[in-house]
């Protein structure tokens, strides 16, 4: 990566280890090791922890797996009570707000010390930069996610367009083209509203940073970024996509079944769905494609999650394992198959059924062009502003300027307390 170079600090891994490193094994000391992960994900770790109990006798894994919907407040509480686990599978939003807590133990030194384990250019360097805060790297992804667009080939071949196009203006013309052949009261694309990734996306492709001033204000009225909203707003203003929230469409696979959607913009977790939900007769008649862009291909946003180590663990040698475990790229070959968790070692994608999937090729294309969202904690409460300024702007309820300066003022506000920590530290003492 270029924007940040990992430290090579003289005393290796075992300074920072400290008694881990005492001249014994870890396993030595019969340890145990307190791992949490979340959802489905929490669920297919336990046995890939009992693979590694049997590699490493010594050391016994203790999982607990936590409802999405639950982890974040759990983390914060348990931050606070001075429980935290040893190992914790975070998603890659949430580092920054870690970092800044403290809670996170910086890996710098541990991959140098150890680049067979984690050879860190094997993974997607947009991916990588989210473990990424202050040029210190806190974490190591897991497994990874981005979006993509899937589309319908054969209502594009009947509007003439004979393949995915790769800019804003082929992808608008192909949406006009199949426009004026659906049906009334059909849309050719499907973006809906209540999900903020899609004009945050847009303008990353316009070259946006999102925020300004080391993220201490917000960036939406830079021309880049209102390039971007623009472009978004004009598909729901010119009827190619529905101002609508998923909320309010009554079933996506259908719509997209029956012709009435013709490009979606979402992510893996939908290509089970896809396989699953849509008619064996139009299984040959869907396909995905790497997002346009405004002259050529577009980058997405990086996603997933990732696996860190608590900074107070006292299991830091058998943590760090553990982590160098989960990155085997067969084992995340094997955890695809599992649960559907796209790898975040590109070896892994060399392996079957990955190498073989024409539906996850594009996610493969579209993993080299992703960019990370802006390192500050307060980001995941920022995006969901953007979606409900592009609602309002979506609805008419104001112009793209007057919804951007209320998300810039909005977004400022958020801020604040960012600004004021940042002034204290630059302040004299």
């Amino acid at each position: 990566m270029t924007h940040w170079k990992l430290r090579l600090l003289a005393a290796g891994a075992c300074a920072l280890l400290g008694s881990g490193c005492s001249g014994r094994d870890a396993s030595a000391a019969g340890e145990e090791l307190r791992v949490w992960a979340f959802g489905a994900e929490g669920e297919a770790l336990a046995p890939i922890a009992r693979d590694f109990e049997r590699q490493n006798p010594g050391i016994r894994v203790r999982v607990q797996q936590i409802p999405w919907t639950a982890a974040h407040e759990k983390l914060l509480t348990a931050y606070v009570g001075g429980a935290l686990p040893d190992v914790a599978q975070l998603g890659n939003t949430w580092i920054p707000e870690f970092a800044a807590l403290g809670a996170l133990q910086a890996l710098d030194s541990l991959v140098a010390g150890d680049t067979t384990a984690i050879p860190l250019r094997d993974y997607f360097p947009g991916v990588l930069a989210t473990n990424v805060v202050d040029d210190t790297l806190f974490g190591v992804p897991w497994y990874v996610d981005t979006r993509v667009m899937f589309y319908r080939t054969d209502l594009l071949r009947a509007a003439g367009v004979t393949s995915p196009p790769t800019t804003w203006a082929a992808w608008r013309d192909a949406l006009v083209r199949v426009r004026a052949h659906q049906e009334r009261g059909a849309f050719p694309a499907l973006l809906p509203l209540n999900e903020w990734a899609q004009p945050v996306i847009f303008g990353l492709q316009a070259g946006s940073p999102l925020l300004l001033d080391h993220g201490t204000r917000g960036g939406f009225r830079d021309p880049r970024f209102r390039k971007g909203f623009e472009f978004y707003i004009g598909l729901f203003r010119d009827s190619l996509a529905p101002a609508l929230a998923a909320t309010q469409i009554s079933n996506v696979f259908q719509e997209f079944a029956a012709g009435r959607v013709a490009f979606y913009i979402t992510g893996p977790w939908n290509v089970g769905e896809f396989r699953k939900r849509l008619p064996d007769s139009l299984q040959s008649s869907w396909a995905t494609a790497p997002l346009p862009g405004p002259d050529s291909a577009g980058v997405s946003l990086a996603g997933g999650s990732s696996i860190v180590i608590m900074r107070r663990s006292s299991q830091r040698a058998a943590a760090w394992k553990f982590l160098a475990f989960l990155a085997d790229p067969a084992r995340q070959a094997r955890f695809f198959t599992q649960t559907g968790d796209l790898p975040a070692r590109r070896s892994a994608w060399a392996i079957p059924p990955l190498a073989n999937d024409p539906h996850l090729a594009a996610f493969r294309t579209q993993l080299g062009r992703v960019v990370p969202s802006p390192a500050v904690p307060e980001i995941e409460l920022i995006v969901s502003r953007v979606a409900q300024a592009a609602e309002r702007a979506a609805r008419g309820q104001q112009t793209v300027d007057e919804a951007l300066a209320a998300l810039d003022a909005d977004v400022d506000g958020i801020l604040e307390k960012r600004r004021w920590l940042l002034a204290q530290r630059g302040s004299p003492r």
